[in-house]
């Protein structure tokens, strides 16, 4: 009975963590998609988003999960804190907020995919910008364009969105869906944990009771 509760109890973890994870409401419905848009129609001025293409990509909603690509170039210079008045390096507001946003992302089932900082010049590059030397780059797994539309509008994320804007002088991001990868998903990994807790945890019953 007990090996039936060791395992039992890692399939339930297990469920749990795919209820989390996985996208359980299917493609966004126009309805959302125009209630989305009139809500944010003041935050595209300035910013160098366009509201055409976030409907085009919220239009085409899959229901599946995608991964943000970011780069950011961050201001390395003093700027004020908005907070206490005083003066920062802008990178520590840019790293403020990105504690916010992944707070905000985790309980919508996304997280980093993977961050990492610049150590280079452009190795290959044709008919594009020069170079704005940008400083990190992230990978933002979301677990749905419905998520993702929660984050933006999420108090926590707008309220901190002064120090991402004072702590980035340049910036773009586009949606990407994985083709080919070599990383294990969390799904696998995950899966993997707990069948090897309740391995050891299964042994270690029966060492203990032979």
């Amino acid at each position: 009975m007990t090996i039936w509760i060791i395992w039992g109890t890692a399939l339930l973890a297990y469920g749990i963590f795919r209820l989390w994870y996985d996208n359980w409401s299917g493609p966004l419905k126009p309805a959302e998609i125009d209630a989305f848009l009139a809500q944010v129609a003041g935050r595209f001025e300035g910013t160098g988003n366009r509201a055409d293409v976030m409907r085009a990509f919220l239009e085409a909603d899959d229901g599946r999960e995608f991964v943000m690509l970011n780069l950011v170039k961050a201001q390395m210079e003093q700027v004020e804190d908005p907070k206490t008045g005083q003066m920062v390096q802008g990178f520590d507001l840019l790293k403020r907020y990105s504690k916010r946003f992944i707070s905000v992302l985790f309980r919508t089932g996304g997280h980093p995919g993977m961050v990492g900082r610049k150590v280079g010049g452009y190795i290959d590059a044709w008919n594009t910008e020069a170079d704005p030397d940008w400083t990190i780059f992230g990978l933002m797994r979301y677990r749905s364009r419905r998520d993702m539309m929660k984050l933006v509008m999420d108090p926590l994320f707008t309220e901190g969105h002064s120090d991402k804007l004072l702590g980035t002088l340049a910036t773009f991001s586009f949606p990407t869906q994985r083709v080919v990868s070599f990383y294990l998903s969390p799904r696998v990994t995950v899966a993997l944990v707990l069948a090897l807790l309740a391995a050891l945890t299964h042994i270690a019953l029966l060492t203990s009771a032979g």
